[in-house]
């Protein structure tokens, strides 16, 4: 059953673009695929992107369905890529299931995506403590409030939960509840992407080998 519109199919035949702003080579990238994404995250922010943080986030449940979201990058530690959630979350189910994940980015003003493949863990109580401690007051009692992705009736409610909590703790300080900390994605695999003219885009691939080192090799587009 075909369940587009002839309007749809305008809007998207009419979406055409060349991909001109850069390119990616073997002589040039850096051999550390750490540096080479915080030399790209860089020149992101530098160009104004305010979200180039924002990574999605790809999990597989326990009846092997893949799920995807937004998060943010908080940080490179602990030998990867680290982010803060609610341990109770979908997505933190998702990782005790299965510890394997990924990450993309995606920064269309430059015409480039990331790819990461890895491991997830969870960080230690003392960095969950210590990241926790820099969020803003309200973030806080936000943590406090919401029980991420349970169903709820209402935005009122959620509302009157985070105004109880905020009462709760007036003029207190707040401390990093049990069920919210951070994870750090472990990767085996990052992929930079330039978009290039014709659609023969550069794709250069890192792969962890055994003795540690970082294999690079060229993709077909």
């Amino acid at each position: 059953m075909n369940t587009t519109t002839p309007l749809l199919n305008t809007i998207l035949d009419g979406i055409r673009k060349d991909y001109t702003k850069g390119n990616l080579n073997e002589d040039t990238v850096n051999e550390d695929p750490f540096q080479q994404f915080e030399f790209w995250l860089k020149e992101a922010i530098d160009g104004g992107n305010h979200h180039a943080n924002a990574m999605t986030l790809s999990t597989v449940d326990s009846a092997l369905q893949p799920d995807s979201r937004v998060v943010l990058l908080k940080d490179i530690s602990e030998g990867g890529f680290t982010f803060f959630t609610n341990y109770t979350s979908k997505k933190a189910h998702d990782m005790v299931s299965h510890p394997k994940a990924s990450l993309l980015f995606f920064w269309s003003e430059m015409e480039r995506q990331i790819r990461i493949q890895g491991v997830i863990k969870r960080l230690s109580e003392k960095a969950s403590d210590e990241y926790f401690e820099t969020r803003p007051y309200e973030s806080k009692v936000g943590a406090l409030a919401s029980k991420q992705s349970q169903k709820i009736a209402s935005r009122a409610i959620l509302e009157e939960l985070y105004a109880e909590k905020l009462k709760e703790v007036e003029n207190k300080s707040i401390v990093r509840p049990a069920n919210w900390g951070g994870y750090v994605l472990i990767p085996s695999k990052i992929e930079f992407w330039q978009g290039r003219p014709s659609r023969l885009h550069d794709r250069i691939c890192f792969t962890l080998q055994q003795n540690k080192i970082w294999q690079i090799e060229r993709l077909m587009p």
